[in-house]
């Protein structure tokens, strides 16, 4: 989930993930048609997050659902109804004095920052790695563009185009700490006109996301939906 180059990829609007069609063949009907119902139901579910009536899905549809609910906290973002567990808190804990400076800059809640560094790391447990194994302390999946003069970190990734995910490589910036990268992310954004709109967003959780997805960070169509619902979710926990 690491988003586009700042400086030459365009701003992508969040697009509808594509509902997949059911299976086709003799003998496959009534499965084809079940098939096709929880495929539909859960790209519905992916796309609206948290808003999406959970109530209305079938059977099926609530057990796929738990299912890429707990993929989803191991990727970022915490069930409605789970608290954050020790190792989460931790992390939290650990980036807690850098994620508020960068807010400061920012003019945004440090649970935003917080939600953010979260969703790209993994809760600090998907480290972007240098070449000796060493921690890039990139939390935030920032490219090293053409213009970037620092240290670098190849790393494979995953990039969305048309709402397919491809595995890919790329390079990324690499930091002496966690405090150099938090800098760095807050000038990115304060210098960025792209992201205008992530400034001065308080404790707006979707604003903070919905600005940074049209700015192009991220190239993950859901990408929003699943910050948005993070954020929210760690405002309510400090709060």
């Amino acid at each position: 989930m690491r988003h586009a180059e700042f400086s030459s990829i365009p701003a992508l609007a969040p697009t509808a993930p594509t509902r997949p069609t059911a299976p086709s063949g003799n003998g496959g009907g009534n499965f084809g048609n079940v098939f096709g119902q929880v495929q539909g139901e859960v790209a519905d579910f992916i796309q609206n997050g948290a808003g999406f009536d959970a109530g209305g899905l079938s059977a099926e549809g609530q057990a796929w659902r738990a299912r890429t609910g707990e993929a989803a906290g191991a990727a970022g973002v915490i069930a409605d109804d789970v608290e954050a567990s020790p190792d989460q808190q931790a992390f939290l804990e650990s980036i807690a004095p850098w994620a508020k400076e960068a807010a400061d800059k920012l003019g945004v809640a440090p649970e935003l920052v917080s939600a953010h560094a979260a969703l790209e790391s993994g809760w600090g447990q998907r480290p972007l790695k240098n070449a000796d194994g060493s921690s890039s302390h990139n939390l935030f999946g920032i490219k090293a563009g053409s213009a970037w003069r620092g240290d670098v970190a190849e790393s494979n990734t995953t990039e969305y185009v048309g709402g397919a995910a491809l595995k890919t490589s790329a390079r990324f910036r690499s930091y002496p700490d966690q405090a150099s990268a938090f800098r760095d992310y807050a000038q990115m954004l304060s210098d960025n006109p792209r992201f205008k709109g992530v400034l001065g967003a308080g404790n707006d959780a979707h604003a903070f996301a919905s600005a940074l997805a049209k700015g192009g960070y991220a190239t993950d169509p859901a990408y929003a939906a699943k910050l948005s619902r993070l954020a929210g979710k760690l405002s309510g926990i400090s709060g």
